[in-house]
């Protein structure tokens, strides 16, 4: 992967807290990251004594490179999403530079993590479906702004090949959002819920309390039966 074609944008424990609905009791077990990029989540999480590891390419790469990065795309991405405003909803942020400076906070501090956190093997390269992890090693993973919202570039086979590597290494997997960049539903959604179920997991929609694209409130949660 060139670090070229990355787009470095971190979100925070708080968002990851209401994208994913996540309880006190979702914190107690082994949690799995996948996607997270520069996201201060596992930063955050760790400090507060969740056990986190996070999964992305961009680990390839050492925090100069990465801020790097982050630094050439920022005024970028700010100034297409003050452009296409009228597609996010601003109760969370109050406009594109508000936004920005959050996104800008998490990312620092994932990057003053960065270093230690991959000494302790809590950022890992890696990308879906190859995860060299046992099975069953995390009681929950999470997987943000990576699957379904990237469904013009994933196929619905590879989207099935990484949902099922998510459920071998995790007892529980969420997915959040289940938009595509154009901020439609994925088409994915129904047969992968269906795929799925027949399969035997337990595969459900829920509404989470939070909404930044414009109808992106909604995650998917998979389980196996006996899993609650």
């Amino acid at each position: 992967m060139q670090l070229s074609n990355i787009v470095p944008w971190g979100r925070s424990f708080a968002e990851y807290r209401d994208m994913f609905a996540l309880s006190v009791e979702d914190m107690q077990g082994r949690v799995l990251g996948c996607g997270d990029g520069p996201a201060s989540f596992n930063a955050e999480a760790t400090a507060a004594g969740v056990r986190v590891v996070s999964v992305d390419p961009v680990y390839a790469f050492t925090a100069a490179e990465v801020e790097s990065r982050v630094n050439e795309i920022f005024e970028t991405v700010v100034s297409q999403t003050r452009a296409a405003a009228d597609r996010f909803v601003w109760n969370r942020f109050a406009d594109a530079d508000a936004l920005g400076r959050a996104r800008l906070d998490a990312m620092r501090c994932f990057l003053r993590d960065y270093e230690t956190g991959k000494n302790a093997g809590r950022y890992v390269e890696a990308s879906l479906p190859d995860l060299n992890f046992a099975a069953g090693a995390f009681d929950l993973a999470l997987c943000s702004h990576l699957l379904f919202l990237y469904s013009e570039h994933l196929s619905l086979d590879e989207h099935i090949a990484a949902v099922r590597a998510l459920l071998r290494v995790a007892r529980e997997v969420r997915i959040f959002p289940l938009l595509d960049l154009s901020g439609a539903p994925s088409p994915y959604i129904i047969p992968i819920c269906e795929t799925l179920s027949a399969e035997g997991y337990i595969v459900e929609q829920q509404v989470v309390p939070y909404e930044f694209m414009r109808g992106g409130n909604t995650m998917l949660r998979l389980c196996r039966r006996g899993v609650d």
